[in-house]
Order: C-alpha cells, then sequence, then structure tokens
C-alpha cells in the first residue's frame, strides 16, 4: 500500500460516520487550502467563475459536514434542511440499485410477455407500444428513478475521500439551484433496468433509456471537477438484442439542459461510453437556453467514447485543452455543432486510430459558427474546420463562433496536454 493509498485509508476511518447532524467537534476545521471539501473554483477558471463564482459548501459549518458510506445515507445528507453550506463526503462506493433490477419491477410486469407482446413481428412499427405490459414497465420504471434519483441542493460540495469513492447506478439531479460542486468521484452509469421499446424510432426502431450520472438543469455557478465517468461493468458491449436492436441501458453521463448556465467541468475522465456529454437537449429549447449554457471544458480526457464529447445546441461553449483518444470501429465525431451554438475548441489533442479520418472530430447537425484554433491531431496541428469541409463537403461548416474565452487560468501547449491529463485528470487526483 503506497503512502497516498494509506493516507486516504486513515483519512477515512478517522471521520464520523453519520448523516445526521453531528455533534460539534465531530469534525474538525481543517486549514483553508488543506482539505479538496473546502476547495473553491479559482478566479477566471471557465465560465463558472463569472460573477459571485462558485463555493459549494466551502464555508460548511461542522454541523452540516456529512461522511457518508451508503446511498441511504447520502440521501439522507443532501435531504437535510436549509440552504446553508453543506459538504458531503463520500467514502468508499455507494450503489443505488444494490437490490437489483427486480426490486422495482411492478406487480405483473414480465419482461418476457413484454418482448412477445411488442415484437415486430406483431406489433409493427408503425405506432408507439401501448398496453398492459407497457404500463408495467412505465411504473417499474417511475419506481426505479424514484430510488436512484437524488436532487442536490444549492451552496453544496460533494467530493470522494479517499482513491475509490464513488456512486454505482445513482443519478445526481442538480435541478433548479445555485452554487454546487462535484468533485473526486468515480460515477458509474445507472444501468436503466426497464428500457422502452420504440418501433417508430428509425426505421429498425430502438430501445431507450433514462438516467444520466450527473444532470445539470437550470442551473448556475457548477463546477464538476477531477471526477470519472464510466460505464464500469456494464460497457455496451455486454447489452443483450432483441428485436435486431442493442438492448440500450444507457443514457448519457453528464447533461447540462434546460437554462443551466455558468458551469466549468475541469481534470475529469469521461470513458467506454456512446452518447456522452449533451450540452443543450432540444432545438426547440430556445426561450429557455438562448443566452445561457455557457459552459467552459479544460483539461478532460475523453478515451473512447463513441459521440457527444460535447454535442452543444445555443451555448457558448469553450473547449480547450482537453485530450481525446478516438476508437477506431464505433467512433461517430467528438464535438457536435447544433442549434444557434457557439462552440470555440482550442489547443486540444486528439490521438486518433489510423483509420479514422480527421475531418469526423467535428460534426455538424444544425447551421451555426464553430471556432477551432490550434489544435493537433496525432501530434500534429491540424485545422479541424478545413479537414471536415474538405471530406465532408455536404456538411459544410462555417467559421468565427463569435466571441473569444477570457475566464481561463492555464492554458497548455496542445502536445503537452495527452502527458498531463493522463497523469491528473480522474477521480482521487485533486491533490
Amino acid at each position: 500500500m503506497n503512502r497516498r493509498t494509506r493516507l486516504g485509508v486513515v483519512a477515512a476511518a478517522a471521520l464520523t460516520l453519520t448523516v445526521t447532524a453531528p455533534a460539534a467537534g465531530a469534525h474538525a476545521t481543517p486549514r483553508p487550502g488543506t482539505d479538496p471539501a473546502r476547495a473553491t473554483l479559482p478566479a477566471r477558471d471557465g465560465w463558472a467563475s463569472e460573477g459571485t463564482g462558485t463555493t459549494g459548501g466551502a464555508a460548511a459549518d461542522a454541523s452540516r459536514v456529512f461522511t457518508v458510506t451508503t446511498w441511504e445515507e447520502f440521501r439522507d445528507a443532501l435531504a437535510v434542511p436549509g440552504t446553508e453550506p453543506r459538504i458531503v463526503k463520500v467514502v468508499g462506493t455507494l450503489n443505488a440499485t444494490a437490490a437489483g433490477c427486480a426490486a422495482f419491477e411492478a406487480p405483473g410486469y414480465d419482461f418476457a410477455r413484454y418482448l412477445a407482446d411488442y415484437d415486430p413481428a406483431v406489433w409493427g412499427y408503425e405506432n408507439v407500444v401501448s398496453g398492459p405490459q407497457e404500463d408495467l414497465r412505465a411504473a417499474s420504471a417511475t419506481a426505479q428513478g424514484q430510488a436512484i434519483k437524488v436532487k442536490v441542493p444549492a451552496n453544496t460540495t460533494i467530493v470522494g475521500v479517499g482513491e475509490h469513492a464513488g456512486i454505482t447506478g445513482g443519478s445526481l439531479q442538480v435541478q433548479g439551484v445555485d452554487n454546487v460542486v462535484v468533485r473526486d468521484l468515480t460515477l458509474e452509469s445507472p444501468l436503466d433496468c426497464f428500457p422502452q421499446w420504440d418501433p417508430t424510432d428509425g426505421a429498425t426502431g430502438a430501445w431507450n433509456s433514462e438516467y444520466d450520472s450527473l444532470v445539470v438543469y437550470g442551473s448556475t455557478h457548477v463546477w464538476i471537477d477531477h471526477n470519472t465517468f464510466t460505464d464500469g461493468a456494464h460497457p455496451d458491449s455486454s447489452l443483450p438484442s432483441y428485436y435486431g436492436e442493442v438492448y440500450q441501458q444507457h443514457d448519457g453521463e453528464l447533461d447540462v439542459v434546460r437554462g443551466a448556465d455558468l458551469v466549468t467541468i475541469s481534470w475529469n475522465v469521461f470513458t467506454d461510453h456512446d452518447k456522452t456529454l449533451m450540452i443543450g437537449n432540444s432545438d426547440s429549447a430556445g426561450a429557455t437556453d438562448r443566452g445561457k449554457l455557457r459552459v467552459t471544458l479544460h483539461h478532460n480526457l475523453f478515451k473512447n467514447v463513441v459521440e457527444r464529447a460535447p454535442r452543444v445546441r445555443f451555448g457558448q461553449v469553450d473547449a480547450y485543452n482537453n485530450h481525446f483518444v478516438v476508437p477506431s470501429s464505433t467512433y461517430a465525431y467528438s464535438l457536435g455543432i447544433g442549434q444557434e451554438s457557439q462552440l470555440f475548441a482550442e489547443k486540444n489533442a486528439f490521438t486518433l486510430a489510423g483509420d479514422v479520418p480527421a475531418g469526423k472530430i467535428l460534426k455538424k447537425w444544425k447551421d451555426a459558427p464553430v471556432t477551432t484554433v490550434g489544435n493537433y491531431v496525432n501530434g500534429k496541428p491540424v485545422d479541424l474546420l478545413a479537414v471536415h469541409n474538405a471530406q465532408f463537403p455536404e456538411e459544410l461548416l462555417r467559421a468565427d463562433a463569435g466571441w473569444t474565452p477570457v475566464l481561463r487560468t492555464r492554458v497548455d501547449h496542445p502536445r503537452a496536454v495527452p502527458a498531463l491529463v493522463g497523469h491528473r485528470a480522474g477521480a482521487g487526483r485533486s491533490c
């Protein structure tokens, strides 16, 4: 056991394992700058530093510092009333679905019966599914959602303690609040126990799932730092197929949607996922999203993700110094240009498999301007916009996002980014 691991174990053992308000002195207040739970977003570190900045629960009194070791304790800690600063320290891995999918099943739900009832050979592809088994599936899905979703209050820091802190199967909902910090957690994607079959989705239908590991919904001043987002024990490659389509049990890893604003996403790892990170969830949400969805992504690692790294609608998104490690067989794109988006992509590093053309890095969903400056592909400078337009002339993108980011603390040379991000990004590496 190395010195860092020993210190993490000792620190975790010394904490009072409680989710009720602890007695005075139960949690000693650390010296400023020594405890990751008390960390605040540095000045000018991305959009979340704008205005009042982002401090989360850094100023929490001892009575509002909670240490949790189970999903139930975690939910209780976040449900303690009041918006005064709070800190929730996560020790070990919290499992939101430890009881298994059967615990959520509505009486009478039968997946084999569901498959028989809605087999396209019987049901066809023209109409959405309906009837008793679909109603029971929906009821089961509601029960799972109630069990695994948890709302994060304003002025809160959630932080992992030690190198193995995380959440499996849970969905953090940062909804309609201000000033939240989430750091140092391994977040294993929730596995939807009850995906819905939609025969009208595409030419051959599709299984659609719910639940992201983390959703920022209508919230402001959110700092997401040094986390690892992963499918963990259930990669898409392990999922079965029914009706000739993958039984998709994953949604996204992180969504920033519905009027969310002023978000900094830094030093995270996003790995082994399909639809990874969405900023803006609908082309028709202009009334809510226009002028918002301002997000900074820097020093993140996107490894073996298929698409949406990110896909952007409406927002002014600053993506710099990220490293994209691109798989060969399943890759779709990295940076999605969507409705009224203003993406500024600068000094990122892309490591592409030999059969992946650089033109696929950008994807045009809707006509919108994009700025690409100083990006490197396999160690060499590449004009991402030019190669995209040359390789996909039917999907021409236009230059100049119309703004220049100024909220940055450090910008590294893209050749240094792979080693730097590989060494420092992800859960348990904030110190």
